[in-house]
């Protein structure tokens, strides 16, 4: 059976065609791990960018996210990245920070957007019109881009987080709860890079395996 080819760019070429010119995706990696943090990113394409490649970031190899990137980063017209720690995750509880950081990632972009496409959740308090899209990152253009830019930033912080506590693999599973991550936890406790609130990490009495710093 032959692949369903999706058009991403059609959302945001419904949207130009109303009026809005300046629009932008936003989307997340890491929410669902044990360990490390949680990065938004917010991305606003030009109307003639190449969307040749470009997909929600699981459906890609790391070595095509990582060009897919460099491309995103080089020819978008706005990027912006941020992240939320785990201590604030813990605190604050994962969905009120995933809201947070995806707010926080557009109201970053350089350029104000005139249309926001978010990936899941609606955010609130954008102050410019938006929509949640369920599966965002695998129906439009300006999503899949805030996906694999999201991506990225993670994985290349989990690499740094693996030269520092390495005894954990977080250059292998990036942090996600495998058999392997999960084997370690048992053996040795959480780093100081764990979402202490999280089912099967532990809580803040856990024997630590490392410092920060």
């Amino acid at each position: 059976m032959a692949a369903l080819i999706v058009d991403l760019g059609r959302y945001e070429r419904r949207l130009r065609d109303e009026g809005f010119v300046r629009i932008a995706g936003a989307d997340e990696a890491g929410r669902g791990a044990l360990a490390g943090p949680l990065v938004a990113a917010a991305v606003i394409l030009p109307r003639e960018f190449d969307l040749e490649g470009i997909r929600d970031s699981k459906q890609l190899t790391a070595r095509q996210r990582e060009r897919c990137y460099e491309r995103i980063v080089r020819e978008g017209v706005a990027v912006s990245v941020c992240r939320a720690m785990p201590s604030r995750i813990d605190h604050r509880g994962l969905h009120r920070s995933n809201l947070w950081l995806l707010r926080r990632a557009v109201l970053g972009l350089q350029l104000t957007p005139d249309y926001v496409l978010t990936d899941g959740f609606p955010v609130p308090r954008l102050g410019v019109p938006s929509l949640s899209m369920k599966k965002g990152d695998a129906v439009t253009a300006s999503v899949a881009a805030a996906s694999i830019v999201a991506k990225v930033t993670r994985d290349r912080m989990m690499d740094r987080y693996h030269r520092r506590f390495p005894a954990y693999g977080f250059d292998r599973h990036r942090g996600y709860g495998t058999a392997e991550h999960l084997e370690v936890l048992s053996r040795i406790g959480p780093s100081p890079i764990h979402r202490l609130s999280f089912k099967g990490v532990g809580s803040a009495d856990s024997p630590v395996g490392g410092t920060v710093g």
